[in-house]
């Protein structure tokens, strides 16, 4: 068979994900999904937040287990895995130990090597992941990628699977971050963003009217937003408070709006001056259906090409990973023994 992107069809990889509070694993033949297994943590949701100790413990539970199934959904034996790509950061440092740590472990036993993997890239290249019989079609290089979560606020120029520059950034709070924050003022609980979502489309999206910033270049900035939202909260409140109870499917669809209009003013901004008309979206925060629908509504009016990921890819997983360890693989690289993980990371 003839390769797939510079990829071995025949290449088996056990993708391993710990960068935060999900513990993943996932095996892939080529640029075939064989499995893919997540395990979440609900003991943060009561913080509010995710607690790094307590993530390294549930890491430390999980991950002989969840590496188990992985395998055994996927069909095969250990002994036929040629490589383990990991995730070796950025993330919480606590968790990707545990992950990096398992990997140097099962690699030796193995006697097969390892691909250190950075997990924004993955998220990237997570549309290049097929599943079953038929093939979707993926971005052809270049293409612009917002990368969009709890952590990040990024548009990516990806020129190959291992070339992509950072042009532009959040000078502070990260969409998810603004999802999130704004939604715990309004009571409603972590993570905010998958509420706000389910509550903004049933909400008036142009209720409310929040601050946007103005930003140089095609960085973001949320902070003025979300203080924009705090400030509106406190003053209806002191005439109502009654005030978000009442209003708050109106509250989530007028943020939801205003935080798809600055993401995607700056992503289309960069398309029409690059000159490149295929666009792409990763994250968790691409998993907000009013992101997504603006993409396809771009899309159609414009005639670019869009690649919106699957629901599984736009949270932390193991397929992402495994992914971009097979890319990185095809290519020659290679971890070590002495390869620490690391928290903070630019592509």
């Amino acid at each position: 068979m003839s390769q797939i992107n510079g990829i071995d069809p025949d290449l088996v990889v056990l993708g391993i994900e710990s960068s935060c509070d999900d513990t993943s694993a996932a095996v892939l033949r080529g640029n075939r999904l064989l499995s893919n297994v997540i395990a979440g943590q609900k003991v943060h949701e009561e913080y509010g937040g995710v607690v790094p100790e307590l993530a390294s413990r549930a890491h430390l539970k999980n991950i002989v287990p969840v590496v188990n199934s992985a395998v055994k959904r996927a069909g095969i034996e250990l002994s036929d895995i040629d490589a383990i790509a990991y995730t070796r950061g950025p993330g919480l440092l606590g968790s990707l130990l545990v992950g990096t740590s398992f990997t140097k472990g099962l690699a030796e036993g193995l006697g097969i090597p390892m691909v250190d993997v950075n997990h924004l890239q993955a998220h990237v290249l997570a549309h290049f992941i097929q599943e079953g019989d038929t093939d979707r079609e993926v971005p052809s290089f270049p293409f612009l990628c917002l990368l969009v979560s709890g952590g990040n606020s990024q548009i990516i120029l990806v020129k190959s699977p291992l070339e992509m520059e950072i042009i532009g950034k959040t000078i502070d709070d990260a969409a998810g971050e603004a999802f999130d924050k704004c939604a715990n003022v309004m009571g409603l609980g972590y993570p905010g963003g998958p509420v706000v979502n389910k509550l903004g489309n049933i909400g008036n999206p142009d209720a409310f009217t929040f601050a946007k910033p103005h930003i140089e270049g095609y960085d973001y900035s949320f902070s003025g937003l979300k203080t924009s939202f705090l400030y509106t909260l406190r003053d209806r409140l002191e005439a109502d408070r009654h005030f978000v109870q009442n209003n708050k499917e109106d509250l989530c669809a007028s943020l939801q709006k205003t935080i798809v209009d600055i993401l995607m003013q700056k992503l289309l901004k960069a398309s029409k001056e690059l000159r490149i008309d295929t666009i792409a979206v990763a994250g968790g925060v691409s998993a907000n259906s009013a992101l997504r629908d603006a993409f396809i509504k771009h899309g159609e009016k414009s005639g670019s090409q869009v690649f919106i990921p699957p629901f599984a890819y736009t949270t932390d997983n193991a397929a992402m990973v495994a992914m971009a360890g097979a890319f990185r693989y095809a290519q020659g690289a290679r971890s070590t023994l002495a390869d620490p993980p690391y928290s903070r990371v630019v592509i």
